[in-house]
């Protein structure tokens, strides 16, 4: 019974932090990197598969927003190629670190990073083919204006990748991603369903600026 006790305990105390960590919107800290990179991650939303998803190629300029510790950095550099670029931007000064340490040690030059939170205006208007959102967009205290940044840093016709993984305390759903897409102006263009994530992409129209 007392061990009983204690696993309730235990299980209460992880749900509250949940709650707590979800309504406040923390993002995940450099110390908790194990669970961005694990394989259960990389079996429901492995770097390739977005990159597959996303359209990302050869030449092209990719916005990796909220880049964490450069899961999809890395491979965005070497898909994109010596002829294109990447820009991972991140709010925690750690996680910049530890992407530009990940970088030197494999001699990658094509990745710009920027710390900087989304909406603060550090992105230049019409730079990007494809912006990537990994599972991040729930730890935006104010999703619209971030949101409006990317829109208005993609090319037209350029597309914005937004991915999200259950049991992340910020998962969106896809209602409610749908619902700042339209408000912003973004075209849904494509819809990769599954049991604990989905990605789903949506394109700047080809008129807007």
């Amino acid at each position: 019974m007392i061990v009983l006790g204690i696993v309730v305990i235990v299980l209460a105390a992880l749900v509250a932090i949940g709650i707590v960590w979800r309504r406040a919107r923390w993002p995940c800290p450099a110390w908790l990197v194990p669970l961005l990179e694990n394989p259960y991650v990389d079996a429901v939303a492995g770097s390739s598969t977005l990159l597959e998803r996303a359209g990302v190629g050869p030449g092209m300029s990719v916005l990796d927003a909220g880049c964490g510790p450069g899961r999809v950095t890395l491979p965005l550099s070497a898909r994109v190629g010596p002829q294109g670029r990447v820009v991972a931007l991140d709010l925690q000064a750690d996680m910049i670190e530890k992407v530009r340490a990940r970088l030197e040690s494999s001699g990658i030059t094509n990745v710009e990073l920027v710390h900087a939170g989304l909406g603060e205006g550090r992105l230049p208007a019409q730079a990007f083919d494809v912006a990537l959102l990994v599972t991040v967009l729930g730890e935006i205290a104010k999703p619209l204006p971030a949101l409006r940044e990317i829109f208005q840093a993609l090319r037209p016709g350029g597309v914005l990748s937004i991915t999200e993984v259950l049991p992340d305390p910020h998962y969106q759903p896809v209602s409610r991603v749908r619902a700042l897409a339209a408000e912003l102006g973004f075209e849904e263009v494509q819809m990769f369903p599954g049991w604990v994530s989905y990605t789903i992409n949506l394109r700047k129209p080809a008129g807007r600026s």
